[in-house]
């Protein structure tokens, strides 16, 4: 903005306006100014009269008058004093005198103080309008003249300006390359002073490797269309101090034309240089490396991405036709990933999958293709293999690489992971078929306990097919809605020989497959996303039940319901529980609500604000499998739970012969009193754990010792005929 506010650029100084021509007749006869007035009227003129010479003098002080009729012998001043102060004045009014004195003397006296005309009084009349009409002519051409000079000069300072202030590098060169004009950016752009490249040849400045493909633009004859336009030329910077460019070169888009010198004819030119103009696009041309490279790459491992991936697999398959050779396609998946995202962050995650890269890449060959799909999966392209041998013998090599520790916030962590193989054209001939099978043989070594790699096989198409199937089964019974079932497990408070609440479990009542538990199509909810339905079916219906049971007399049943991650992801959670709580008049104390120790974790601060919200609302919120993840202290402290449930992994532990088995569940329980919460535990199935967790103050249990998860019609008849009745008999309904 400082250098445009340097030039000062008036467009009105540039028009030529049509004013009217002021005539000024001065005399001191009156009759004789009218006469003259008379004589020199026309349009656009505009004309004054003045009987003395100091009224003159007064008049011609604006300099606006254009022709002055002067007579000489004026009562005051004499008409050539007038001339002289008028030269003195700078006045630049054309006069014409028009006098009585006939002398030559004075005539001569007349012209030389610089009288345009002299004119006798006596004369022709017409002789005075002609000389008057000369005179406006002529000031017109002046006026004309002076106005396209300052637009000259005006657009020679503009022309001027633009040159210096352009962005771009401006150049001319001589017939033989030599610079003889270069603008003031080439030294921001190339660090080159004027004075160092006039009368150098331009190959000074250009990269050695585009001096061929320079020399057809900085010799450019041609002028138009067919002249050379935005052709891209690496040029060299003259120090690396220039810029930021470590490799001293910078990339333009230059454009040039030929100049020519007119002799006579059109056709007769004669060549004089090129002009040419040259724009930095080396910032331009960075950015679009890093789309391009982001597009293909992950930018977490700088990997391949699947795109990438896929086009590499299929250029490799035609290759492989050709050669007659075969193809290899790993899918490896990082076992217990999700447990170093849970426990330590997803920083440390990334920090283990860069890692990861790092390592597998060093296992594979100089042709091979390491790409990450996404998450903690990674694909392996191997391309020219003479058996299936080979791929096998790179995935035993990756597993024992691996098996390594890596560092996690510090400490040694051991992973593993599973590797699907898929071999062309056994198992495929295209890349998706190929990646799918891989896919599959991944998923199968993982259910086989992981740690591992498979080729694939056709029987194992099946098992994939069948979660499939299974997917579109659990979509259309959310839609029916009759095929789930609630099963409840009762909650006991031993030292009351009562029962004080249960657990909802679904189960899906499968047309083909029959009953399924939840291990078996709850993953495969939160997978898709249909959890959030399966989720507010149970609610529904576990509070449609309780409800049911409360009319009949057992209103101290505390219900726990568990809830998936992805349901506390919405915000309108609290009040969509609790619209159902109004719907079944049923208050909000009752209801207990189970959510995972990952949570405490996982986006604590939103998290927190939830079961906070869920808390002053009334209800209970409990956290389930407490103690088998690495949750902080702190993280419990802060969130507002009423209970903790011990994991049936814990109480499966417990021997009454090792003292040692106790002291997890003891230590769970001293957190537990010192936070002031209720603790029950999980999975009792036996009398010796039941008595050891009555030894550790722990009451409230839930387990096939007691019972199995029942029917509604089994659990109410639990209620009232067990060894742990959910109310007195004195509150029991009149029947």
């Amino acid at each position: 903005m400082k250098a445009i506010a340097e030039f000062e650029f008036s467009p009105q100084s540039l028009d030529i306006q049509e004013t009217p021509c002021k005539i000024l007749i001065v005399d001191d006869e009156e009759r004789i100014r009218a006469a003259y007035r008379h004589l020199l009227a026309g349009e656009g003129r505009i004309i004054e009269e003045c009987g003395s010479g100091s009224e003159a003098r007064h008049r011609l002080e604006d300099r606006d008058v254009d022709v002055l009729i002067l007579d000489l012998n004026l009562p005051d001043i004499h008409g050539l004093d007038i001339m002289e102060w008028m030269v003195h004045q700078h006045v630049p009014t054309a006069v014409v005198v028009f006098s009585g004195d006939e002398s030559i003397d004075s005539a001569i006296r007349a012209l030389r103080h610089g009288a345009f005309e002299f004119i006798r009084k006596h004369g022709d009349p017409q002789e005075l309008i002609d000389t008057v009409d000369r005179v406006l002519h002529r000031r017109r051409i002046e006026r004309e003249y002076a106005l396209m000079t300052v637009r000259l000069e005006q657009s020679e300072r503009l022309h001027r300006f633009l040159v210096e202030q352009s962005p771009d590098f401006i150049y001319t060169l001589d017939k033989d390359g030599l610079f003889i004009f270069v603008n003031g950016r080439v030294q921001a752009m190339l660090g080159y002073t004027r004075e160092e490249l006039l009368g150098k040849h331009y190959s000074m400045i250009v990269y050695p490797d585009d001096l061929e493909h320079a020399r057809f633009v900085f010799n450019e004859r041609r002028i138009g269309e067919r002249a050379s336009n935005n052709v891209e030329i690496r040029l060299q910077t003259r120090t690396r101090g220039v810029r930021h460019f470590e490799n001293r070169t910078i990339v333009t888009i230059l454009s040039a034309q030929g100049i020519y010198a007119a002799n006579g004819q059109p056709t007769d030119r004669q060549f004089m240089g090129t002009s040419g103009v040259a724009r930095d696009i080396t910032d331009r041309k960075k950015a679009e490396e890093t789309i391009a490279f982001q597009a293909f790459h992950d930018l977490l491992t700088g990997l391949p991405n699947r795109i990438l991936f896929k086009d590499r697999l299929g250029v490799a398959l035609k290759q492989a036709k050709r050669k007659n050779k075969r193809v290899g396609v790993m899918f490896i998946d990082i076992d217990r990933f999700k447990l170093v995202n849970d426990t330590y962050g997803h920083h440390e995650g990334d920090e283990l999958l860069k890692c990861f890269a790092e390592r597998s890449r060093s296992c594979l060959r100089s042709g091979d293709t390491l790409a990450r799909q996404g998450g903690d999966e990674f694909t392996v392209l191997l391309p020219d293999l003479g058996n299936g041998d080979d791929a096998t013998v790179i995935a035993a090599k990756m597993l024992a690489e691996l098996k390594r520790p890596f560092k996690v916030a510090g400490l040694d962590f051991f992973t593993t992971v599973s590797i699907g193989i898929a071999l062309y054209p056994d198992n495929g001939e295209t890349p998706e078929v190929l990646l799918r099978n891989a896919d599959i043989a991944m998923y199968q070594i993982k259910g086989r306990g992981k740690n591992g790699y498979l080729h694939y096989a056709p029987d194992m198409h099946s098992g994939h097919s069948m979660r499939l199937t299974l997917e579109g089964d659990l979509r259309q019974a959310l839609e029916i809605g009759d095929q789930f079932e609630l099963y409840y497990q009762p909650q006991i408070s031993f030292s009351q020989r009562r029962t004080i609440g249960m657990e909802a479990l679904i189960r899906w009542h499968h047309p083909r497959y029959g009953l399924m538990m939840p291990d078996t199509f709850i993953p495969l909810a939160e997978d898709t996303g249909m959890i959030v339905a399966l989720g507010e079916w149970v609610i529904d219906r576990a509070l449609c039940q309780l409800a049911s049971w409360r009319s009949k007399g057992f209103t101290r049943l505390q219900l726990a319901i568990n809830l998936s991650p992805k349901e506390l992801e919405r915000g309108d959670l609290p009040e969509r529980i609790m619209r159902r709580l109004d719907t079944y008049a049923i208050p909000a104390e009752v209801l207990d609500i189970e959510i995972t120790e990952t949570l405490l974790m996982q986006d604590a601060e939103k998290n927190i604000s939830t079961v906070k919200q869920l808390r002053n609302c009334g209800l209970k919120v409990s956290i389930d499998d407490f103690g088998t993840r690495y949750s902080s202290l702190n993280y419990l402290r802060r969130f507002p739970i009423n209970s903790i449930k011990i994991d049936q992994s814990f109480v499966r532990d417990l021997n009454p012969d090792k003292q040692s088995s106790t002291s997890i569940i003891h230590a769970i329980a001293c957190i537990a009193r010192s936070f002031d919460l209720r603790i029950l535990a999980e999975g009792v199935e036996s009398e010796a754990q039941r008595q050891m967790l009555s030894g550790l103050e722990c009451d409230d249990m839930q387990g096939f010792l007691f019972s199995q998860p029942l029917t509604a019609a089994a659990f109410e008849g639990f209620l009232s005929g067990s060894d742990f009745p959910a109310r007195d008999r004195a509150t029991a309904p009149l029947m």
